[in-house]
């Protein structure tokens, strides 16, 4: 326990001392809140689906944890470039505790930012449905960021360099992200962008945010819960798997 909580503590003090850190994490999301939720706010309502900033807030937090954990696994080409991940890997600790303690830092640190989104969201005008679910969504956002940041870092394990990671992101993140229910109804998209959307995992993620925060749900809060469950399940699989096979 104690070499998990000294990996998880080096990650929230690292996180801390960058300030800018914290500002750049929450700068996009804020602007895609005014930009989206008050710029298109009167072309959602007049289409009948109601106030655009209540149901965009739930995807934009799936958004910042998203990103913020996927590119958590920068810091594992970091810790290879800077000696560290070998002086891990010859430590008297074993792999698996190593990976934990250092996803879970990671997966704190996402989590915060998602949360930091939310209250700056309240200030927007974003008003949650129910005082009470707000703590189902919270532990939903917790469970996402772990399962996103064991899957950046399973691309940190298998990419050594900084551009290559990128790219590779990129090359996830986006079509994960604009080809979910995130920034639009499913009901009302062509069918084939459905298909899409009910075929990606962070849909799931997007639909149980807005059963819990504003009461509007696509799929069910069960169904919701089941796919998550099952992607949690791989993507740490995943993680592990991958980080055992790193050679620093």
């Amino acid at each position: 326990m104690r070499t998990l909580y000294i990996l998880w503590i080096r990650q929230i003090k690292k996180y801390f001392r960058s300030r800018w850190r914290i500002v750049g994490a929450i700068g996009q999301p804020v602007l895609y809140l005014l930009a989206l939720g008050y710029g298109l706010g009167a072309v959602f309502a007049k289409a009948g689906n109601g106030n655009y900033l209540q149901f965009l807030v739930p995807g934009i937090i799936v958004q910042t944890i998203l990103f913020a954990s996927i590119f958590w696994g920068i810091n594992i080409i970091f810790d290879r470039q800077f000696g560290f991940l070998k002086e891990t890997m010859v430590a008297p600790a074993k792999r698996l505790t190593v990976f934990f303690g250092s996803i879970l830092g990671g997966a704190t640190t996402t989590f915060m930012q998602g949360l930091l989104v939310l209250i700056l969201a309240s200030f927007l005008g974003f008003r949650p449905y129910s005082i009470p679910m707000i703590f189902v969504a919270i532990v939903m956002m917790a469970l996402l960021a772990i399962a996103i940041t064991s899957l950046g870092a399973a691309l940190g394990s298998i990419i050594d360099d900084m551009p290559g990671f990128q790219a590779v992101n990129n090359f996830i993140i986006f079509p994960l992200y604009f080809l979910s229910s995130a920034l639009y109804p499913i009901n009302t998209a062509p069918r084939a962008l459905q298909i899409i959307a009910e075929l990606n995992p962070l849909s799931y993620a997007v639909d149980a945010m807005r059963t819990t925060l504003i009461n509007q749900s696509h799929f069910g809060l069960p169904i919701d819960f089941t796919v998550l469950g099952v992607t949690i399940v791989v993507l740490i699989s995943v993680g592990v798997y991958c980080y055992n096979k790193i050679e620093a």
